[in-house]
């Protein structure tokens, strides 16, 4: 893993509307994404002082910016198992399994989907020249990063359907999908305790915890970045529900925070939940796009993962 550094300034200009400083910078810059502006390296100078990325915006203000970005070198192509659900020329969907990084991060430089797409595929798709905000799971590609035909993301312990583009055209008509949320993304997932509805619509702000950064956390509107999850409780045991959610939006941990913040946090998540000796309940079962080849809109189901099917039969629940 290698490292680069960079510096950008700019000058605002007129504003129609009120802005924030990531908005803006977002908007007038292809060097650097979201996701860079919220890494703890990352400097953030407005007018000379140290300024948050929500902060908002008149003409005139000078921003600077000094960050840097870490980019993978020399990563090895290994022949790991995908369970492969559809594959053309423009995309392989697959059904992830548990446990499995979606690409190389620190800690994990083996064993990733993409250490399996290098093998699949050949060096000539390791690169990218896509310039793309992060949105969700949605990656964000900056020149010299590499991160195989990944439009999207799931968490490691997250399982389920995972699309991946084959070329950098289909990725960037994908990548659009996505951002544009005219995907449709269903989840099943475990959560705990007794639901006093059967269905219902979480629409609130997200953003990274200020106390916790490996966290995220319902926010007041101009801090963080909207988000929408709906519910149906498919099923109500005594401790726990089974429970379908389709987001609107893709956000980080989106699911998580969102269950969790009602009082139903998932079981398995020893991160907005406590340690319950299990893995986490959280399946990606079904999803729509549109075909890059041909605009056809393709569905792609994933089953209930045994590990489901093993917990709610024990007994105990």
């Amino acid at each position: 893993m290698a490292i680069r550094y960079g510096k950008i300034e700019l000058t605002v200009g007129p504003l129609q509307e009120k802005t924030r400083l990531d908005a803006y910078v977002a908007a007038n810059t292809t060097s650097i994404g979201r996701s860079t502006l919220s890494l703890p390296t990352t400097e953030i100078l407005l007018n000379g002082k140290i300024e948050k990325k929500s902060k908002q915006l008149k003409q005139g203000d000078v921003i600077s910016i000094s960050y840097s970005q870490e980019f993978f070198e020399g990563l090895k192509a290994q022949d790991l198992p995908l369970h492969v659900l559809y594959e053309d020329r423009d995309m392989l969907v697959i059904d992830k399994e548990q446990g499995m990084v979606v690409h190389p991060a620190n800690g994990n430089y083996e064993g990733t989907v993409v250490n399996a797409l290098l093998h699949r595929y050949g060096s000539s798709f390791t690169t990218s020249d896509e310039k793309q905000e992060e949105e969700e799971e949605v990656a964000d590609l900056q020149t010299e990063t590499i991160r195989p035909g990944i439009v999207h993301r799931l968490d490691k312990d997250t399982s389920g359907v995972l699309v991946i583009a084959r070329t950098r055209e289909s990725h960037r008509n994908l990548s659009a999908q996505f951002k544009e949320h005219t995907t449709e993304k269903w989840y099943i997932a475990i959560a705990k305790g007794v639901f006093s509805q059967k269905q219902g619509k979480l629409i609130t702000h997200l953003s990274r915890d200020k106390h916790d950064r490996k966290k995220f956390a319902v926010c007041a509107e101009n801090e963080g970045r909207l988000a929408e999850t709906h519910y149906f409780v498919l099923k109500q045991y005594r401790d726990f529900a089974l429970v379908r959610i389709r987001i609107f939006t893709g956000r980080t941990h989106q699911i998580r925070v969102h269950m969790a913040s009602i009082g139903h946090p998932l079981v398995g998540d020893i991160i907005y939940g406590k340690s319950d000796g299990t893995t986490l309940m959280l399946h990606a079962l079904m999803l729509k796009i549109d075909s890059p080849t041909n605009g056809e809109r393709l569905c792609f189901r994933s089953p209930m993962p045994q590990r489901f099917r093993s917990f709610l039969r024990k007994p105990t629940i």
